[in-house]
């Protein structure tokens, strides 16, 4: 288990004091949309890195028994508070600590109709084991949705000893490296939007997308370490290889994720 990973829950704890219930629905919306899936009545969903805990709140709320784990305990905490402030005492939901490539404890879940990882695979240090896990989690007919982030050749170098570098500073130092690059991710955009006389557009617009916080969203790229990527054919060719027929995918470019849902074949 890797220990000088970034601590994604510290970030998590923070955007809870703002979650509401329009984050709630648009997460819940999301899950519709990319699942291609009016409910999750009687199936099983597994969060694997469940973060805020968001979209397993959101899997909850349509109908699903779901199971969230995550690597870091205060991520874990936070997904704790949400099913404790929602769902209390729920048995249809639990909460645990866990890793992502530990087979011997992901056997506990047997295998499930929807498997989650959105944007977490590739922070656990060997993201093509947790690829493999994953997708070995997954039933036949089941849907797989993941987010891996984009190669960008050089420029996911750069970014990789940007992240290095962030995790290796004292806290109050850490500034001088997320505002600079808080300004280089927004900065371009906020400027577009207001000569288009529309302030905050995109802003406002990838709020909507997910339900997540842009500034989180910011701290949670520029800290999160380890750090891998892929470019959208090798995630495809993995997991065509494994049996899984692709669904639906989004792919933005730039240093973001690349999104995909695939469905495993029935046998």
């Amino acid at each position: 288990m890797l220990e000088d990973r970034f601590r994604f829950g510290k970030n998590w704890s923070e955007y809870l004091q703002n979650l509401d219930d329009e984050k709630i629905s648009i997460a819940m919306q999301s899950l519709i949309d990319w699942l291609q899936m009016e409910n999750l009545n009687g199936k099983t969903f597994l969060d694997i890195g469940s973060g805020s805990g968001l979209f397993s709140l959101a899997a909850r709320k349509l109908g699903a028994r779901v199971y969230s784990f995550d690597y870091d305990k205060d991520s874990v905490e936070c997904t704790r508070i949400l099913r404790e402030r929602y769902f209390p005492d729920d048995s249809q939901w639990s909460v645990e600590q866990g890793d992502a490539l530990n087979k011997e404890y992901l056997k506990k879940y047997g295998e499930c109709d929807v498997v989650y990882s959105w944007g977490v695979l590739h922070h656990t240090g060997n993201m093509y084991k947790g690829l493999e896990n994953a997708g070995d989690l997954v039933k036949s007919g089941g849907k797989l949705f993941i987010a891996i982030y984009n190669d960008e050749g050089k420029w996911s170098d750069v970014w990789k000893f940007i992240k290095k570098t962030y995790n290796s500073l004292p806290g109050i130092f850490k500034w001088i490296i997320l505002l600079p690059c808080f300004v280089r991710l927004w900065g371009p955009t906020t400027i577009k939007d207001f000569m288009r006389l529309q302030p905050f557009h995109t802003w406002r617009e990838y709020k909507k997308k997910r339900g997540m916080s842009p500034w989180h969203d910011v701290v949670d790229w520029v800290g999160g370490w380890p750090f891998e990527v892929a470019r959208p054919d090798e995630i495809f060719d993995f997991f065509h290889e494994r049996g899984f027929e692709l669904k639906k995918m989004f792919t933005g470019g730039g240093h973001g994720c690349n999104q995909f849902v695939f469905v495993k074949q029935i046998k």
